[in-house]
């Protein structure tokens, strides 16, 4: 496998590891954000360290009448597509905002599944490739904490499962990738558990061998299916009187 892969969202710190996994193991690579002329530096990178050709494309979640021009506009297909885009929003904010709660739920959830229906369907239509989720373990469950964002989580990790059901005799594989904490600049200024939280590498080296493998649904650290499965069987009385 040596096609190009196209990373959604490539300024995040999760989908710079992924390009970085990607391009070593020989993959060129297709890296689309708002202003994509700030990854040129990415790119540089890429390019030098791992041998790869890299290309830039100006992409925005938000813009959902955009996406067909933008999958139609890319210079070829890609092989795998990695959709890492997000916003975590604070839900604070979300709970006294409806316009910045919906915000994140246009975010992670209906930005990401627009462009990947349009890849889908083109990949369908070529009969192949690979497609990528980042999730979330919020989606898990809702919590008081953070279910704005959770929410949204949740309902792109079912967009996720319907689609890879879909494509499953069509020769298009479908990746739902619930990283769990990830060290990156989202985490700023919050205290996780060592053991749940994984550096960006272990994300970007666990989605290529989640493609490689054609696996289904991966936690970057497999503690984390553990810990959610904990979560999810909390019986209801008992949850509302915790403080997740």
């Amino acid at each position: 496998m040596s096609g190009p892969v196209l990373i959604l969202g490539a300024a995040s710190g999760i989908a710079r590891a992924v390009a970085r996994s990607f391009a070593e193991a020989g993959h060129p690579i297709q890296l689309a954000a708002r202003n994509s002329a700030r990854l040129e530096e990415d790119a540089a990178d890429l390019r030098t360290r791992y041998g790869v050709e890299v290309t830039l494309h100006d992409f925005d979640a938000l813009t959902l009448d955009s996406h067909a021009a933008f999958v139609e506009g890319l210079p070829v297909l890609p092989e795998v597509a990695v959709c890492a885009v997000g916003a975590m929003g604070e839900q604070a904010q979300s709970e006294a905002d409806p316009q910045a709660a919906a915000h994140v739920m246009r975010s992670n959830f209906e930005g990401p599944a627009s462009v990947l229906a349009h890849l889908a369907n083109a990949m369908e239509a070529r009969g192949s490739g690979s497609i990528v989720g980042i999730s979330s373990v919020a989606g898990d469950r809702g919590r008081a904490s953070n279910y704005v964002y959770g929410s949204a989580k949740a309902g792109f990790t079912a967009f996720l499962s319907g689609l890879r059901n879909r494509l499953a005799k069509k020769g298009v594989h479908v990746v739902t990738v619930l990283p769990g904490f990830v060290r990156t600049a989202m985490l700023d200024g919050m205290d996780t558990p060592g053991p749940l939280t994984a550096e960006p590498a272990e994300v970007g080296a666990a989605v290529l061998k989640a493609v490689e493998k054609q696996k289904n649904v991966i936690y970057t650290r497999p503690i984390w299916g553990v810990v959610m499965a904990v979560i999810r069987n909390i019986p209801e009385p008992v949850f509302k009187k915790t403080s997740l």
